[in-house]
């Protein structure tokens, strides 16, 4: 049988006050989730339900409070060196051109230059920036931008993708094509047996229509998971026309059934912090 890609079980993180110590805040907890290898997972909930906090601790930036984090059934220990992290802010490097913001991974990896680059230009035609690879970040749009994030991460050949609202700065129709392009890219992988996607966002609709399994967690503090739902879907999916499904509708109703209460509690939870 196959190992999960990612294993959570009973997680909690709890971050203390710098200066006081008796300022303790437990984002999440007792949190228990799996990713299967080729599995395309999201999780949503309300600002602030601590699901960043999950996508760091699944990348090895931090150690749980609780619990324990398995990577392909081995206990994670450190980064997770089998996961690629694509962040929701700009993580290009604006003193550098586009391909050698891709080929930046590959070096930092031992990959000789002749190599990098050649992996890096076969990843930005991939992603459709074939002739742009000598322009410098500021000199692409705000999608172009996404697109080199996106073969940056992969050039890498990650065995576990993490994206952290990768799209949620982007105007509606490029989100869409970023989004088509990213089910694309995946499901076209051959080696896509060995992939999952744990994929954080707010948006109720990008989860369903992109993922196999959409995860529903509380308002914190002290999130955890609530609700679970297998997204039966047919692939290949295009994001914008499957929206208009009926069961696309029908999954939409049962999911928000179970997020609304939370999102409100987490609305009002951020009034009384302003207040």
């Amino acid at each position: 049988m196959t190992r999960p890609a990612l294993e959570l079980s009973g997680v909690a993180c709890t971050f203390v006050g710098r200066d006081d110590a008796a300022q303790r805040y437990t984002a999440v907890r007792d949190v228990t989730l799996q990713v299967g290898a080729g599995e395309f997972v999201s999780v949503v909930g309300p600002t602030g339900c601590g699901k960043s906090t999950l996508l760091n601790v699944a990348a090895g930036l931090l150690a749980p409070s609780a619990g324990t984090v398995r990577a392909f059934g081995a206990p994670l220990q450190g980064l997770n060196r089998r996961a690629g992290y694509m962040f929701q802010t700009e993580s290009l490097m604006p003193w550098r051109t586009a391909l050698a913001n891709v080929m930046a991974g590959l070096q930092f990896r031992g990959a000789t230059a002749a190599t990098a680059r050649a992996q890096a230009e076969d990843w930005l035609q991939r992603v459709g920036l074939a002739g742009f690879g000598d322009r410098y970040p500021h000199q692409l749009s705000g999608g172009m931008r996404k697109r080199t994030s996106l073969a940056q991460t992969l050039a890498l050949d990650p065995d576990l993708i993490l994206m952290d609202e990768p799209f949620s700065a982007l105007d509606i129709q490029t989100r869409q094509l970023m989004e088509n392009e990213v089910l694309a890219l995946w499901s076209g992988d051959d080696r896509r047996a060995a992939k999952a996607v744990l994929f954080i966002t707010h948006d109720l609709d990008e989860a369903i229509a992109m993922s196999d399994r959409v995860v529903v967690m509380s308002a914190g503090p002290g999130s955890r998971p609530i609700g679970e739902f297998a997204i039966d879907l047919p692939r290949p999916r295009d994001v914008a026309e499957v929206r208009t499904a009926p069961r696309f509708v029908e999954l939409h109703r049962a999911i928000w059934d179970v997020l609304r209460d939370e999102v409100l509690r987490g609305y009002q939870q951020q009034l009384r912090k302003a207040g």
